[in-house]
C-alpha cells in the first residue's frame, strides 16, 4: 500500500511487497542502514529503542534488535514507552542514537521507524538522506561473531519522565492538586495508558477514568486526536460529570483536552494555552509551523516576544527554535515542545504545563478557553495517485493567486488579508494537506473548498 521515507522516518503498511510497503526485509534494511551510519560518526555503540503498542510492534521490534545487535550494536530495549519517553531515554543512556517503532497517528496497519541522534532529537534531513543513501546500496558491513552487540532491557524510564515531569519548575502540583480534578482520558489502546494515569496520579489528580486502556493495538476509533474521532471520550466527560477529557495519539507526543460540557478546547490551542503559561512565567519568543494558527503569535506579542513560523516537520520546528532561542514552540496538532526539558513532542509535559494554567483560573475550562481568539481552522486533505507531479499543481495555483502574499518554505501558503490557506504534502501520508484559517468557520471552510476544487482541476 505505501513505504513513504520522510524527515519523520520509513513509514509504510505492514505485509505486501518488498519496497512497496513496510515489510520484514524492508525494516531490516533500515535498520541496518541507520545503525551503520550511526557506527560511522564514531559517537558510540549503543542505540535505545522502544515501540507503541501496535499490533505489529513486537514483530518489528524483535527485528531491529537482530539487526542492530548484528552490526555490533548494544541495544538498550526501553519497551512499550511513548515517544517523548524513548528520545529522553536516549541522553540519560548517553546513546549514540534511537529508534522509536511507531506510526504515531496512523491506523493500525502503518507502523515506522522514527530516528534519533545522539541529543534525542530527530536526525536531519541531511543525515536522513545518507541513511537513505545506505539502504539503498546496501552499505552494510556486519560483526563477527565475537563483537556482536549486547541487548538489555530497561523499563525504569516512563516513571522517571514522569519524576521529571512532576519536578519541572513551572509545574504546580500542588495548585493541581488543591482543584480535585476528575477526569477522562483516552488513551487509544496504545502506550500513553503506561504513562498518563500514573502521571496525573503523580500531579495529585486521583479521580480519573480511563477510556481503551488495553494495550491491544486495535485502535477503538481512528487514533488521530481530532474531534470526529474522539465523540466517544466527550460522551464520557458529559456522563461522568468530569471537570475535562484528555485524548493523546498511540505514541503519546501529541495532546487535546475536551471541556467539561463535552465540546472540544481546540487542539490548535493546546499550544496557545501552554505557551501563554510558560511566556508569563519568562519572556522569550516562540515557534510553531507556518499550519498552526496565527493565535500563538498574537499571544507571543502580547507577552514582549517574537513568533517566528517554521516549515512543518517536528526537526523543523526544532531547529527554528534553537535559531531563534525560542522558550517554548509546538506544533498546532497538539505538539507541544518545552527545550529547557528535551526538544521534543511531549503529551506529559503538555499535560503538566496546561493543568498548572488551568488551576489559576477560577472557573472551569470551557470559560478558561474563552480567553484566547476563537479562530478556526478547516483542516481537509486529497489523497494522492502514483505519479501525480504537485509541484507542478502547486506552480499553477500559486500563478493563479500571484495577486496574493505568498510563502513557498513548505508548500504553498497564501494570505488573503487576515485569513490564510496552507497546502502541503504530508511527511507521514500519500496526501496533501489543506488548512485554512479565518475568523469565520464559514469563511475558513470556503476557502480550503475552493483551494481543493483548484488542486482537483489541475489534477
Amino acid at each position: 500500500m505505501a513505504l513513504i521515507k520522510s524527515i519523520s522516518g520509513i513509514r509504510g503498511t505492514i505485509g505486501g511487497k518488498t519496497g512497496e510497503n513496510l515489510t520484514p526485509l524492508d525494516v531490516v534494511k533500515f535498520s541496518a542502514a541507520f545503525g551503520s551510519w550511526v557506527l560511522e560518526k564514531n559517537s558510540g555503540n549503543k542505540i535505545v529503542i522502544g515501540r507503541d503498542g501496535r499490533i505489529s510492534g513486537a514483530m518489528v521490534q524483535q527485528l531491529v534488535v537482530s539487526t542492530l545487535t548484528g552490526l555490533g550494536i548494544d541495544v538498550v530495549d526501553i519497551g512499550l514507552s511513548t515517544t517523548p519517553t524513548v528520545e529522553m531515554a536516549v541522553v540519560w543512556e548517553k546513546a549514540a542514537g534511537g529508534i522509536i517503532i511507531t506510526a504515531s497517528h496512523n491506523p493500525k496497519e502503518w507502523n515506522a521507524l522514527k530516528l534519533l541522534n545522539e541529543r534525542g532529537e530527530f536526525i536531519s534531513g541531511a543525515d536522513g538522506a545518507l541513511v537513505l543513501e545506505k539502504a539503498q546500496n546496501e552499505d552494510f558491513n556486519f560483526a563477527v561473531v565475537d563483537k556482536l552487540g549486547t541487548y538489555t532491557v530497561n523499563d525504569t524510564y516512563i516513571q522517571k519522565h514522569i519524576d521529571t515531569i512532576v519536578n519541572y519548575p513551572l509545574v504546580d502540583v500542588e495548585s493541581i492538586r488543591q482543584k480535585q480534578y476528575k477526569v477522562v482520558v483516552d488513551v487509544v489502546n496504545s502506550t500513553g495508558a503506561l504513562a498518563i494515569p500514573p502521571l496525573l496520579a503523580a500531579l495529585g489528580i486521583e479521580d480519573v477514568i480511563v477510556l481503551n486502556e488495553e494495550i491491544t493495538g486495535k485502535f477503538a476509533h481512528n487514533p488521530e486526536p481530532l474531534p470526529e474521532n474522539l465523540t466517544a471520550l466527550s460522551a464520557a466527560v458529559r456522563k461522568h460529570k468530569a471537570d475535562l477529557g484528555i485524548a493523546v495519539d498511540p505514541d503519546v507526543d501529541r495532546l487535546c483536552f475536551v471541556c467539561e460540557d463535552g465540546s472540544m478546547f481546540g487542539e490548535e490551542y493546546t499550544l496557545v494555552a501552554v505557551a501563554d503559561y510558560v511566556l508569563s512565567k519568562k519572556v522569550g519568543n516562540t515557534v510553531s509551523n507556518m499550519s498552526s494558527t496565527k493565535a500563538l503569535k498574537e499571544i507571543t506579542i502580547k507577552h514582549g516576544g517574537q513568533y517566528y513560523p517554521s516549515a512543518v516537520g517536528e526537526v523543523n520546528v526544532v531547529n527554528k527554535m534553537k535559531e531563534v532561542g525560542a522558550v517554548i514552540g509546538g506544533e498546532g496538532n497538539g505538539g507541544i515542545i518545552v527545550p529547557d526539558l528535551h526538544y521534543g513532542r511531549d503529551a506529559l509535559i503538555g499535560i503538566g504545563l496546561f493543568l498548572s494554567s488551568l488551576a489559576t483560573h477560577k472557573n472551569g475550562i470551557r470559560s478558561f478557553r474563552t480567553r484566547y481568539p476563537d479562530y478556526f481552522i478547516s483542516k481537509n486533505k486529497i489523497e494522492l495517485q502514483n505519479g501525480i507531479d504537485v509541484k507542478e499543481i502547486f506552480e499553477k495555483i500559486k500563478t493563479k493567486y500571484k495577486n496574493q502574499p505568498v510563502n513557498t518554505e513548505d508548500g504553498l501558503k497564501i494570505e488573503f488579508d487576515s485569513d490564510w490557506v496552507h497546502l502541503r504534502t504530508s511527511n507521514t501520508e500519500p496526501i496533501i494537506r489543506i488548512y485554512a484559517e479565518s475568523s469565520f468557520e464559514t469563511t475558513a471552510n470556503n476557502i480550503a473548498l475552493r483551494l481543493m476544487h483548484d488542486i482537483k482541476e489541475f489534477l
